[in-house]
């Protein structure tokens, strides 16, 4: 299972999911360009000293990210998180390879990575509001696909 961040342009929210990713033993791509500096403060403070326990892949661009997974053995599905999704997370089976997407704060994820997506998920909300914070999506969903694929951390503090 892997998170991958679509152009994040939040440091606190892309600060809290390495920590999650940290936590849960997950590795995490940011899809570039971020639209603050990867040495952000903000970044810092949120991830704390999580940070050193997330393995981090940076990719120039979302055709760099798509290069480098032709290559990943074995081979993963993109899933987006998306409110333009189509099915619920919770009645979609999840896959150990999995790569859940996450979109950039401002604007989601474009057409292309649409396209890309094997599924595209959304989590169910109350009518007439928007969208849950990015980073609570992917705790929300990252927790359901972990626990499905018996993926979750067996070690406890």
């Amino acid at each position: 299972m892997r998170l991958a961040l679509y152009e994040p342009d939040i440091p606190p929210n892309v600060g809290t999911i390495l920590r999650l990713a940290a936590c849960f033993g997950v590795p995490v791509d940011i899809i570039e360009p971020c639209g603050f500096p990867m040495d952000d403060r903000q970044l810092r403070r949120a991830g704390m000293d999580y940070l050193n326990h997330v393995l981090l892949t940076r990719h120039a661009s979302f055709a760099a990210f798509q290069a480098a997974r032709e290559h990943a053995n074995p081979p993963s599905r993109l899933i987006l998180l998306t409110t333009k999704g189509d099915l619920d997370y919770h009645r979609f089976q999840f896959a150990p390879t999995d790569t859940l997407v996450l979109g950039r704060e401002s604007a989601g994820a474009p057409p292309a990575v649409h396209e890309a997506a094997a599924a595209r998920l959304r989590i169910p909300m109350r009518a007439g509001l928007r969208s849950i914070n990015v980073a609570l999506a992917g705790a929300i969903v990252l927790s359901e696909a972990l626990r499905q694929t018996d993926g979750l951390p067996k070690d406890r503090p």
